[in-house]
């Protein structure tokens, strides 16, 4: 009772704060039942101190053959962060994704990558279209063409301001379409996130707010040309029925951003029933480091809690990745070159030992769900 309680106050306190923003005129017609989704789900959002446009994790894609190997497919996907989430996607092949985040930046950037997905039929056109580059040659004659050759004509192709401007005034209008109330600071950070990508280019990298980028975070390049553990292109622009495969979803209204703390009152749970209403189970569930920060907020036994209540099987996992810092100079997985590792653990796995009271750190966690 005390949860739901919880959960009815959060709703409150988010239409409240939806209701207090200066809504664009564009955004005051009827919901749709993609914003619907977004706001029931969704509680009050959080502080972090990073853009997080795109990862830093550049061991992402190891973890690929992980989940082939554990036959970790179907269900509903669930995960935290950027565009990270849709290599997984692509891989699980689930029947619904939940993207969460404290964050409701994340939200945001998540409405821009909907937006180009819906304006661009192959993976160059969205590629051109998410760094505001012009290709010359038919963008239909590049969907049986490699990755490298791709990114060698995104590096190539020019930047022309006419052309991102209609581009830019494009997306606004998918993004409108999709019915998400946001207010004109919303649609600024919007435009200013996609802008990040078309100055930076394939050159971007992951930066925290106040910070110059460290040369070990990968660049967006990087993470596009990377490898699962058996020397396989594994993005979800890897290969063309990949990114169709993302690309159904999202028109399909399936990969649902939520505004939302693992650790939180509500959205958890929220999207758990959700699940249950669907009648699937989770497969998987992408917590990246996240759990180091819930440690530090205290907040780690209610985030365990709130992963209970999701139904499961036998093979539901949680993806997650770790840094290879001083406290965990023991990371098993780490290859050379790199200073992350990404690795699986059991869900069930996971509840017995917090039951048994084995996570008393984060590194007992990491520990345990590396071995």
């Amino acid at each position: 009772m005390f949860k739901h309680a919880v959960r009815r106050l959060a709703l409150v306190a988010l239409a409240a704060w939806v209701s207090l923003s200066p809504v664009s005129s564009a955004q005051t017609g009827a919901q749709t039942s993609f914003a619907r989704q977004v706001r029931d789900l969704s509680e009050p959002g959080g502080f972090f101190d990073t853009d997080n446009l795109m990862s830093n994790e550049r061991s992402y894609l190891h973890v690929v053959t992980d989940l082939r190997q554990k036959r970790i497919n179907g269900g509903a996907y669930v995960g935290v962060g950027p565009d990270q989430n849709f290599a997984y996607i692509a891989a699980v092949r689930p029947s619904v994704a939940y993207i969460i985040d404290v964050r409701r930046d994340n939200l945001l950037l998540h409405l821009l990558f909907k937006s180009l997905f819906a304006v661009s039929s192959t993976r160059m056109e969205y590629l051109s279209h998410l760094f505001g580059r012009t290709i010359s040659e038919p963008l239909i004659a590049w969907r049986s063409t490699s990755l490298e050759k791709i990114v060698a004509e995104i590096d190539a192709a020019p930047m022309r301001p006419d052309n991102v401007e209609a581009l830019r005034a494009r997306l606004d209008g998918e993004i409108t379409r999709f019915g998400v109330p946001l207010s004109r600071e919303d649609l600024a950070a919007i435009s200013r996130f996609h802008r990040s990508f078309i100055g930076g280019g394939l050159a971007l990298r992951f930066q925290t707010l106040g910070r110059a980028p460290r040369p070990s975070y990968p660049t967006y390049r990087d993470l596009l040309l990377e490898t699962d553990r058996t020397d396989l292109r594994a993005s979800f622009l890897a290969s063309e029925d990949d990114f169709q495969f993302v690309r159904a979803m999202q028109q399909r209204d399936l990969i649902i951003p939520v505004v939302g703390n693992l650790g939180g009152p509500s959205a958890m749970e929220a999207i758990a029933d959700a699940i249950k209403r669907r009648r699937e189970r989770v497969s998987a569930f992408y917590v990246s480091n996240v759990e180091g920060y819930l440690f530090n907020d205290g907040v780690f036994p209610r985030y365990a809690e709130n992963l209970a209540a999701f139904p499961r099987h036998e093979r539901s996992a949680i993806i997650r990745s770790v840094f290879n810092n001083p406290g965990l100079a023991f990371l098993p997985g780490v290859l050379p070159g790199y200073v992350s590792a990404s690795f699986t653990q059991s869900i069930e796995e996971f509840e017995r030992d917090f039951a048994a009271g084995t996570y008393r750190s984060y590194t007992d966690l990491v520990a345990a769900g590396a071995r």
